[in-house]
């Protein structure tokens, strides 16, 4: 197996919101590694390898121009990438399923499938697989099963897990000045090699005292678990806003005063809509699923509340405006200041804004939407799905509009909402 003098060439899987950004950050600040990531999208690929990247994250651009074509490359082809590399990252997308066994809480492994599935019928030589995808407990495992099930002879893997804990926003900076790395691996000497071979890449720019070794599963399991901790506390401070509306107490003022208590602390206690983007709701429904696969069932219906508070918090809104609007909104306009799912980011995945979209659309309202970091077509996709996967048909007219003319669509509308 590679040891921690061997790492020259890394291979990423996924130019995605986690392979993209993390190998941008490992090329910078490991100059002697050529990073490649890979994709077998042509056109994700051209984007990353242009002046106008297929994602926002602050300080990214300038890091991705300064590193492109010195040791950071942006490829289609996958198999030299392999067969060069000693490290492989994997960093597919593992969405909930929407069929079958699992439908609405499970993760969707098919793409981690098919990636070890193309790791094994390429590689030549020895190959550290490194899960950076969020994955259920025990995934490397069946990850592992399917490299050995389908190596060449003289071929041998360590599976890792290195989970990412990026907040869109603000991820180069949480990869630049992680709070912790995980690396969890068989605690066998050849998982002790593989997870020492990774830490030598970190330590680059990361202190030793914070980089966490551990075995696989409790690796994969505190990914999970810190995300559904962050999203609980979003779900308990949004339900004392719920009673504060009704009580007359400011739930900043309360917010305030409990974070104040160091056990507590201040941090994800700003009451709002609720939380979006590829990951809380994703990570705990998973754990959801976990709970109730192992027969859990008061864990795993703990957990989904934190869910069905979320959606509370949603349709409260929504619920406001129309009360607030002499309860219709029919025809009236109403303009969305942000799209995506927070600030800094175009990510709209798990928007709080699309459901909001959707029901006032429901309601027959003529929606003005404002964001300057989502492109107008990826507004109209979403706009085009709510449409189609509720068959619904209102006369609605969108405005998407630029910086220079925001003080029109803030006065023409009757209702401005900040998402």
């Amino acid at each position: 197996m590679s040891s921690e003098s061997s790492i020259t060439h890394i291979c990423c899987i996924g130019a995605g919101y986690v392979g993209g950004p993390t190998c941008a950050i490992i090329a910078l600040k490991c100059p002697e590694i050529t990073v490649t990531v890979v994709d077998l999208s042509a056109e994700r690929i051209n984007q990353w390898n242009s002046d106008n990247l297929p994602i926002f994250e602050l300080g990214l651009d300038e890091i991705v121009k300064q590193r492109r074509g010195r040791n950071l490359f942006f490829s289609t082809d996958i198999k030299k990438a392999i067969l060069e590399s000693q490290l492989i990252f994997v960093c597919v997308n593992t969405p909930t399923k929407t069929y079958g066994i699992g439908k609405g809480s499970a993760a969707d492994l098919r793409y981690l499938e098919s990636a070890a599935r193309m790791i094994a019928s390429i590689a030549e030589t020895n190959k550290i697989v490194v899960e950076k995808s969020t994955v259920p407990v025990r995934a490397a495992e069946s990850v592992l099963d399917i490299l050995s099930a389908n190596h060449r002879s003289g071929v041998r893997y360590q599976v890792l897990s290195n989970p990412e804990f990026l907040a869109e926003g603000t991820a180069i900076n949480d990869l630049l000045n992680p709070d912790r790395v995980l690396i969890g691996g068989e605690q066998t000497e050849a998982g002790h090699a593989a997870i020492n071979a990774l830490c030598s890449v970190y330590e680059h720019w990361v202190p030793r005292e914070k980089i966490i070794t551990m075995n696989t599963w409790s690796s994969e399991l505190s990914k999970l678990a810190a995300n559904a901790f962050l999203a609980q506390r979003i779900s308990s401070i949004n339900s004392m806003s719920a009673i504060c509306e009704a009580t007359g107490a400011d739930v900043s003022e309360v917010s305030n005063a409990i974070g104040r208590d160091s056990r507590i602390g201040p941090k994800f206690l700003t009451a709002s809509l609720g939380f979006g983007g590829s990951c809380f709701q994703k990570d705990v429904l998973n754990l959801v699923y976990l709970s109730g696969s192992l027969n859990l069932p008061e864990v795993a219906a703990y957990w989904q509340q934190v869910i069905e508070m979320n959606e509370f918090q949603k349709r409260r809104f929504v619920n406001r405006i129309i009360s607030t609007l002499f309860n219709t909104v029919t025809n009236k306009k109403i303009a969305l200041f942000g799209f995506a799912f927070k600030k800094d980011t175009g990510d709209t995945r798990e928007s709080a804004s699309i459901t909001v979209c959707k029901y006032l659309l429901e309601e027959g309202a003529k929606i003005s939407i404002y964001d300057p970091q989502v492109k107008v077509d990826q507004i109209l996709l979403w706009v085009s799905f709510i449409y189609f996967s509720k068959l619904i048909y209102v006369h609605t007219v969108f405005f998407f509009v630029q910086c220079s003319v925001l003080p029109k669509l803030c006065h023409a509308a009757k209702a401005p909402s900040m998402l």
